[in-house]
């Protein structure tokens, strides 16, 4: 094995406390969740606060509106979220015992599930108080990348959702018997933190290209340009990064016969690309409906 990062001593844990004899405790993933939720929710004010941004110089909603808005997000996230990764990565556990689906605090959220959540909760806001959706969508998808981006930093902080091995000068060794283990060579194993490439990709760059359409190409004046934008943004960046990422091992368990069949026929797609293909594809259509409606 050539030069390698040692996997930096950073504690899950920002603090804990003990109380009335229970122990509580801040972990870093909520910390990210809260952080970028804020962070978005004061981007989407900010914008929301420049008429001109939007289409006819009219914000879609007022700026008090957010707060109910966040809510809703919230909700949408985590029913999802939940359920995305019940139903994507282990549906055959969670038949077997679906009186662990509501045990959130043991783990297991997916990206696309939570997504599905934001948008319905982002539709039924919509018709509720009357707004635009397709406004009220790139709102959101403006405020996303910041909770993508410390959402993966957090992923590396904890430790999950590694690379694959490498022999790059910047692969880490994280802890535990699965992460150092590869087959492929002898003693430690270094991998691809591949949490901090999603953390690049989706957080910092697609939310720097969000941001600057926004603000600097009119983008918002088009209602869903920006919404366009993220989905093939996110898709591409997601796929890109799942050819260093350690696939999660329930796409090719027994417990999911979808990644099993895909894995078997060798088409080697991992669970992550093939739950980005639709997304790639939605934000092309998108893009190239609203360029044929308004091509100027």
């Amino acid at each position: 094995m050539k030069a390698a990062i040692p996997f930096p001593d950073i504690h899950p844990e920002v603090f804990s406390i003990s109380l009335f004899g229970m122990e509580f405790a801040l972990r870093w993933y909520a910390l990210a969740y809260i952080a970028g939720i804020v962070i978005g929710w004061r981007l989407v004010v900010a914008a929301l606060r420049r008429p001109r941004l939007w289409p006819g110089d009219a914000a879609p909603m007022r700026p008090a509106q957010v707060e109910e808005l966040v809510t809703w997000v919230v909700i949408g996230i985590i029913l999802g979220g939940r359920l995305g990764f019940v139903l994507f990565y282990k549906p055959a556990h969670y038949l077997a015992n679906p009186a662990e689906i509501v045990m959130i605090w043991q783990g297991g959220m997916a990206f696309h599930g939570g997504l599905l959540g934001v948008i319905g909760a982002c539709i039924l806001f919509a018709r509720r108080h009357r707004i635009a959706f397709w406004s009220l969508a790139d709102a959101l998808c403006l405020a996303t990348p910041a909770g993508l981006l410390l959402g993966r930093i957090a992923n590396f902080i904890n430790a999950e959702l590694w690379g694959r091995p490498t022999d790059l000068p910047w692969g880490v060794i994280f802890p535990g018997r699965l992460a150092q283990h590869c087959p492929e060579v002898a003693g430690l194993c270094a991998r691809h933190p591949s949490q901090l490439y999603e953390a690049a990709l989706e957080g910092l760059v697609l939310g720097g290209v969000l941001i600057w359409l926004a603000w600097r190409r009119g983008a918002l004046r088009v209602p869903g340009r920006v919404t366009g934008v993220f989905f093939a943004g996110y898709g591409i960046a997601r796929f890109l990064v799942e050819f260093v990422r350690q696939p999660d091992p329930q796409f090719v368990g027994p417990g999911n016969p979808l990644g099993l069949a895909l894995h078997v026929q060798g088409y080697g797609l991992t669970m992550g690309q093939l739950l980005s293909l639709p997304m790639i594809a939605f934000g092309l259509w998108l893009a190239m409906r609203i360029r044929s409606a308004h091509p100027a």
